[in-house]
């Protein structure tokens, strides 16, 4: 960790950009997906370590499953799919437009 990270705190998937539409948000998205964090667990206030630690608990049960929603157990996948849609839903609601962002990352 760099100097520039130690401290940083998170300010949590509902205050993040277009309500966690960001690689933390996913991994708050995967880790509710897993039971790893119950639903009402936004990681406010979680620090850089914190949230590498729940990155690395997500990847690894990633990892069984060849990084394929596919791949999940039936009940896992529909908690995914819920999670994501509702996510998708309140950040369109917020103005996220996905289409925009990967213009922005060609630019």
């Amino acid at each position: 960790m760099s100097p520039k990270q130690r401290g940083k705190i998170y300010v949590g998937i509902h205050n993040d950009e277009f309500g966690g539409m960001t690689p933390t948000g996913t991994i708050i998205k995967d880790a509710w997906t897993f039971g790893i964090l119950p639903e009402t667990e936004t990681c406010e206030g979680w620090d850089i370590g914190r949230m590498q630690l729940l990155y690395e608990k997500t990847s690894e049960l990633w990892e069984q499953f060849g990084y394929r929603v596919t791949n999940l157990p039936a009940d896992m996948r529909e908690r995914h799919e819920r999670i994501h849609r509702e996510a998708m839903a309140r950040a369109r609601a917020s103005g996220w437009l996905p289409d925009a962002m990967i213009d922005a990352e060609e630019n």
